[in-house]
C-alpha cells in the first residue's frame, strides 16, 4: 500500500518545522486611509509632581497639581502623523509589570498595543513630530526612525549634540537612547517656520519657541470637531494662562511670553478650541482611541 503526500500539505508541514510561514499565510494589511482628518487621543500616562514650584504657581492657586500625558495619532488621508511619543518606553515593560514607575511618572499602557488597537505599526506612520524634546514626550521616539521626523532646528541641533553623560538638568534633553535611528531619518527641517504636513491646511505645524529653542505646537481642522490647537507644552495648567505664569525652566521666557500671545490670538482668530497637553481635567474627559474625533 503506498502512500501519496498532496504536495500542499507537505509544503504546510516544512513551513511548520522549519519556522517558515506558509506560501499562502496573509500579510498584514495596511491600514485604510478615512475619508476625512481624524484625531486619535492615546493614554501615554500621569506626571503626579512632588511640587508645582518651577510653574510658578501654589497648589492653593489650582484646579490639580496632576498631569496627564496624552500621545496623538493623526490620520490624514493622504498619510498620518504620530504627535508625542510619551514618558516612559515600551521596552520598560518588558517585564509585564503594570504600571511601570519612573520618579513622577506612571504609565499602565505602552503605546504600541494602543496604535495595534487601531490598526498601526509604527512602520505604518508616515510622519513623526515632538512638540519638544522634554523626557515626558519622546520616551518611544526612536521606534519611529523610520517616518519621515518633522522637526525645528533648535531642537534637533540639541538632541543630536553630545552630552555629558548623567541624568538631565531640568529643561535639558533627556537620554539620547530615546533618539536613537532619528540622525539618519528622512527629515523635514523647519527653522522657526510653520509647516503644513499635508499640504491642504488640515494639519499645520505652529513654531511657538521659548519653552525650548524648537518648540511647536499642532493646528488640527477637524470636520465635526473643529478646529483644535494642541499646545504641547507652551503651557501645562490652565492657571499659567490666567495668571500669566511661565515656567523657571524654559530655554527663553520673553520668547515662550511671545509664542503664547501669537497663539492665543491665533486660537481667537480661528476659532480653535486650546488643548493644554497636560491638563489634568480635560485630559481626563477626553475620548481615548480607538475613539477618534474627526
Amino acid at each position: 500500500m503506498s502512500i501519496r503526500i498532496v504536495p500542499a500539505i507537505l509544503a504546510a508541514a516544512v513551513s511548520v518545522a522549519f519556522g517558515f510561514p506558509p506560501a499562502n499565510a496573509q500579510q498584514p494589511q495596511k491600514p485604510q486611509p478615512p475619508q476625512s482628518l481624524r484625531l486619535y487621543v492615546l493614554d501615554c500616562g500621569i506626571i503626579t509632581p512632588a511640587n508645582v514650584d518651577a510653574y510658578g504657581l501654589k497648589p492653593s492657586e489650582m484646579a490639580e497639581t496632576k498631569m496627564v500625558t496624552p500621545c496623538f495619532l493623526i490620520v490624514h488621508p493622504r498619510g498620518s502623523l504620530m504627535w508625542d511619543t510619551g514618558e516612559i518606553p515600551d521596552s520598560a515593560f518588558k517585564d509585564g509589570v503594570s504600571p511601570q514607575k519612573l520618579n513622577a511618572f506612571t504609565v499602565d499602557r505602552p503605546l504600541l498595543p494602543q496604535l495595534a488597537a487601531i490598526g498601526y505599526t509604527p512602520a505604518d506612520i508616515t510622519y513623526m513630530a515632538l512638540s519638544h524634546y522634554h523626557g515626558d514626550h519622546v520616551a518611544n521616539a526612536s521606534l519611529f526612525a523610520g517616518s519621515t521626523w518633522i522637526v525645528q532646528k533648535g531642537d534637533r541641533d540639541a538632541i543630536l549634540a553630545p552630552r555629558p553623560a548623567g541624568p538631565p538638568a531640568p529643561g535639558r534633553v533627556p537620554d539620547p537612547k530615546f533618539f536613537e535611528g532619528l540622525a539618519n531619518s528622512k527629515t523635514v527641517l523647519l527653522n522657526g517656520e510653520d509647516h503644513d504636513v499635508f499640504g491642504d491646511g488640515t494639519v499645520v505645524i505652529k513654531s511657538t519657541p521659548g519653552h525650548t529653542p524648537g518648540h511647536q505646537s499642532l493646528f488640527l481642522k477637524l470636520a465635526n470637531t473643529g478646529n483644535v490647537l494642541l499646545s504641547g507644552d507652551l503651557y501645562h495648567y490652565p492657571e499659567e494662562i490666567t495668571q500669566k505664569k511661565i515656567p523657571s525652566f524654559d530655554t527663553n521666557k520673553e520668547q515662550t511670553a511671545k509664542s503664547r500671545e501669537m497663539i492665543e490670538d491665533f486660537v481667537k482668530q480661528n476659532r480653535a478650541q486650546l488643548w493644554i497637553q497636560h491638563d489634568y481635567t480635560s485630559g481626563i474627559k477626553r475620548k481615548i482611541a480607538p475613539a477618534f474625533y474627526d
